[in-house]
């Protein structure tokens, strides 16, 4: 009866383990997160995002880590910028941005804002969205400015949307705040 008793208490604990284990190892992934599992993915992936479901994390051959798909604002203050008649714009406008949850934008940021904080991923979307805003503001006339906003809020859009999308981020809004604009206005180049 005791040998009985001991392979009864074994079995049970065996399965305890095993259940404590695999809930242990069982990541559901909130509405407002992206659960990134990194290591052996399968396939020629180099992580597995999962938005809004649950995965089971291997232990030894996977780890994980979540991106947080909270919405941030970056003001930019554009200076400095030519337009295509060579005149002087300065713009004063707020970007607000998050993670994508799109397939493969998602994808593109586990690859590269995984292990980057929020003020670096702030440094290189601010980088990407300047960027844009200027060869935007290159390709434009001053009239083009002063009478259709809407088609510069799109132009703009459009550019950094694409810009941000190579990073794995949304675009979520546009606001901007003033577009100062002054003739025949050509900055300094620097000397090298």
């Amino acid at each position: 009866m005791d040998a009985f008793l001991i392979a009864i208490i074994t079995f049970i604990l065996v399965v305890l383990g095993t259940l404590v284990f695999f809930f242990s190892r069982y990541k559901r992934c909130p509405s407002d997160k992206v659960l990134v599992i990194y290591g052996k993915t399968g396939g020629n992936r180099s992580s597995k995002c999962v938005h809004g479901g649950a995965s089971f994390v291997w232990p030894l051959i996977q780890d994980f880590q979540w991106l947080d798909l909270t919405p941030f604002s970056i003001d930019i203050q554009l200076k400095d910028a030519l337009s295509k008649e060579s005149s002087g714009v300065e713009m004063l406008s707020a970007f607000t941005v998050g993670i994508s949850t799109e397939k493969g934008v998602m994808e593109n940021a586990a690859e590269r804002l995984l292990s980057l904080n929020l003020k670096s991923v702030n440094e290189l979307a601010n980088d990407i969205i300047i960027g844009e805003m200027r060869k935007i503001i290159a390709s434009l006339k001053i009239a083009e400015f002063k009478t259709d906003t809407e088609i510069l809020l799109n132009k703009i859009s459009r550019g950094v949307m694409s810009g941000l999308r190579q990073i794995g981020l949304n675009l979520i809004s546009i606001n901007i705040k003033r577009i100062t604009i002054s003739k025949d206005t050509i900055p300094s180049t620097p000397q090298f």
